[in-house]
């Protein structure tokens, strides 16, 4: 029987790997993204829920900036090129369309489907930036550009309706 874990490049308790995996997330498979974008909901819920939308944004700030560190350092380590056990990325990305989100679990369930969707189809200019940017920075990149879709949308939706 195949483990629903993957083998970290790193050991665990390892700081890059412990953010880099998101506290262990993205090394449950199938689909590690998806898990560590799940993972990152309750985060996102709590820092809205006591310190409001702007300390999640700089809480998006702040992790996409140790994310490059802790990416880049994996990938470094062993992890091969835009590893999928690397999920600080998604959480980077999904608390930034969450940002406009109110608190409320059909805006985090319609963030989370719209970021996912971003993500796995990579509009441009993420398209670009997950083939020319390389490093922690490249894995970190896509996803927030991606991000930025789902963000219009979320906007688009609470502007109109």
């Amino acid at each position: 029987m195949a483990s629903i874990f993957s083998k970290p490049a790193l050991p665990l308790s390892h700081p890059a790997c412990l953010l880099a995996t998101w506290f262990g997330s993205g090394l449950l498979r199938p689909a590690p993204g998806t898990w560590g974008s799940l993972a990152s909901l309750p985060f996102a819920w709590g820092i809205t829920y006591f310190a409001g939308p702007i300390a999640l944004a700089a809480a998006t700030i702040a992790v996409f900036a140790l994310g490059c560190w802790g990416a880049d350092v994996y990938e470094r380590a062993g992890g091969g090129k835009d590893p999928g056990v690397v999920v600080i990325d998604e959480v980077a990305g999904q608390w930034l369309v969450l940002i406009a989100a109110p608190l409320d679990p059909w805006y985090y369930l319609a963030g989370f489907v719209l970021f996912r969707v971003c993500d796995i189809l990579k509009p441009w200019p993420a398209s670009w930036a997950d083939r020319n940017v390389t490093g922690g920075l490249g894995i970190m990149l896509d996803d927030i550009l991606a991000a930025l879709f789902g963000l219009a949308a979320i906007v688009a939706f609470r502007v109109w309706y």
